[in-house]
């Protein structure tokens, strides 16, 4: 019997990104995004890390569902500002998700920081919660330097301007499956399926 496994997001891009990490880890399991269960009201992200943010999002979900539930939290943290916007990242400029607002805002506090002092990385954690209060996380990074000006027009909020490490394009310039192959979210997921095998039997 295949397992139900729902992912706390409405995006159903990351549902897809998530499936094809799961089958591509040999793993069978039916997942959903949480528009299944519409009745289920968003989680307040009011953690301080990564990690705490998508084990709340994962907890909630399994407790509202009775099923196994995974989330993840990820954000850009840049070494000259002391690791921010970090958990902040798609609210920097003030309101949640507008990716220009705060795209802008950022290349706007490091317009006098030379290439050397730009180094920055995409970290993101998955969790996954089962019912009966069982939990695991895992962390991934994509480390890069951060470009003077966006690049690219593949990807969403600062896949612009940051130009992975041993790579000379943005990862707004590296097609889907590329960026899915280096990728902070896909290194945690990758890393999240065999616990999720484990656990679910």
């Amino acid at each position: 019997m295949t397992s139900r496994l729902v992912l706390a997001t409405r995006n159903a891009h990351k549902v897809t990104e998530l499936r094809a990490i799961l089958a591509d880890s040999g793993l069978d399991v039916d997942l959903v995004g949480a528009d299944a269960y519409p009745e289920i009201p968003d989680v307040k992200e009011t953690g301080v890390t990564f990690a705490e943010n998508a084990l709340l999002k994962a907890r909630t979900l399994a407790t509202a569902t009775g099923l196994p539930a995974v989330a993840d939290d990820s954000g850009l943290c840049v070494d000259v500002l002391g690791g921010a916007p970090g958990i902040f990242s798609a609210r920097w400029a003030g309101k949640h998700g507008d990716d220009k607002a705060n795209l802008d805002l950022l290349l706007a506090q490091l317009g006098d920081i030379d290439h050397p002092h730009r180094a920055a990385h995409f970290a993101c954690a998955a969790a996954l919660a089962l019912p009966d209060g069982t939990t695991r996380v895992v962390e991934g990074r994509l480390r890069g330097t951060l470009r003077h000006t966006p690049t690219g027009t593949n990807g969403f909020g600062y896949d612009p301007i940051l130009q992975p490490d041993g790579h000379t394009v943005t990862c707004a310039e590296l097609t889907p499956s590329e960026k899915n192959a280096i990728s902070h979210r896909g290194q945690a997921f990758r890393a999240l399926a065999p616990q999720v095998a484990d656990l679910l039997g």
